[in-house]
């Protein structure tokens, strides 16, 4: 009966393990690269708004800017 190779078997395992952790590696680094998308594709609103202070109501009536700050 042949005897197993352990090393071999081994050596494969750890290689396979390189190989994810580069990929999630790689993927993370593209994330970073990519802040203006979204979890779909689409660029989300802070990119799409841009530096325009958004108008809100308050829940008493009044507009106030982004900040929360009454006008």
């Amino acid at each position: 009966m042949a005897k197993t190779n352990f090393q071999y078997e081994r050596r494969q395992k750890d290689l396979e393990k390189k190989r994810k952790k580069e990929e999630k590696l790689k993927r993370k680094a593209d994330k970073k690269d990519e802040p203006g998308e979204g979890v779909e594709g689409e660029p989300s609103k802070a990119v799409e708004d841009g530096d325009e202070a958004e108008e809100t109501e308050t829940p008493d009536g009044d507009e106030a800017d982004a900040a929360g700050q009454p006008k």
